[in-house]
């Protein structure tokens, strides 16, 4: 295993680092916006950050899955549009009751995902290609439902939306949060302790030697890209609860979010390599950004797309010299 040799003796596996350096990051940011703004260093704002970006998260779990076996899933956006638009459509307009709805837009989005990811196996076609025709159908579907905003007035709904879950301090989070963690651990456990994740990152290091092996590779893509049509459709309900509407237009350019995320947090591109807490600091970093930007109180928000941006670059270059120096 390659090491970076520390002061002692003591050395970090190569692996780790890019999740030690995301999160390095994240705490000078925070130390920074602690010196600069008062109140700024405080528990309740980071928890602030998971509470604004739970979908985000929810999102980004299963982008990650899907990175880490060298594909990519530009659909998620447009699942979470329009399973917001199912669920405001259904409830407002429909009567239903809440929890049928949820489980039909949950089965929408594993459906869609379990598609694409059957499409980019069997025919061979560029995950980039086959998740941008399904974004355009997901988006399309949303306005097959209604162009304008459709306002959830549902008890169940606006009664989550408002719950607040308070902890030490005068602190609190949103049932929200507490669905993203659950989530976060169920793939972890997923990720590390199953066959399905060795399978995962068997497949991202090299899909012709996953075949080879005999590991079930067509089962393992379907399945990963079914996980993130799920967590797309879970993340559009988390939406649901945040904004009280659906709307065609919500979470249009999250599919981008979310691969920034997922890279920020030291996952590779090319697959094969990186771990669900680099994933949690990656959201957290992009969350602090817009933290920090709102605290600021001069900037436009269109700033937050240029730091996420160089954030990107910079990451993508760490990326590349680190896969030249194991070479």
């Amino acid at each position: 295993m390659t090491t970076i040799p520390l002061t002692g003796g003591r050395s970090i596996p190569r692996k780790y680092v890019p999740v030690l350096v995301t999160g390095a990051l994240f705490v000078a940011m925070f130390v920074a916006g602690g010196i600069r703004y008062e109140g700024f260093a405080t528990g309740q704002i980071v928890l602030n950050v998971f509470i604004d970006n739970a979908f985000l998260l929810v999102v980004a779990v299963g982008m990650t899955f899907v990175i880490l076996t060298g594909g990519i899933d530009l659909s998620v956006g447009s699942v979470v549009a329009l399973s917001t638009m199912i669920s405001a459509s259904l409830v407002t307009d429909g009567g239903w009751p809440p929890l049928p709805v949820i489980a039909l837009v949950l089965a929408v989005g594993a459906a869609l995902g379990c598609a694409m990811g059957a499409i980019i196996h069997y025919f061979e076609i560029q995950p980039f290609i086959v998740t941008l025709a399904g974004m355009f159908l997901a988006r399309g579907l949303c306005y097959t439902i209604g162009t304008d905003s459709i306002p959830i007035t549902d008890g169940t709904f606006t009664a989550f939306a408002q719950t607040r879950i308070d902890l030490a301090g005068d602190m609190w989070i949103s049932p929200s949060v507490v669905i993203a963690a659950v989530v976060v651990l169920v793939a972890a456990y997923a990720l590390h302790y199953t066959r399905l994740g060795r399978n995962v990152y068997a497949i991202g290091g090299s899909e012709q030697s996953a075949l080879l092996m005999g590991l079930p590779v067509a089962r393992t893509k379907i399945a990963v890209y079914t996980i993130s049509g799920l967590c797309s459709a879970l993340g559009g309900v988390l939406l649901s609860f945040y904004m009280l509407s659906g709307y065609g237009l919500h979470a249009v350019g999250m599919e981008l979010d979310a691969i920034a995320a997922v890279v920020i947090g030291g996952t590779l591109l090319t697959g094969g390599s990186g771990y669900l807490l680099g994933t949690v600091l990656g959201v957290l970093v992009l969350g602090l950004i817009q933290t920090i930007i709102s605290f600021e109180g001069t900037l436009s928000s269109w700033w937050t797309k240029i730091f996420i941006g160089l954030l990107l670059f910079a990451f993508i270059v760490l990326q590349r010299l680190s896969a030249a120096r194991r070479t």
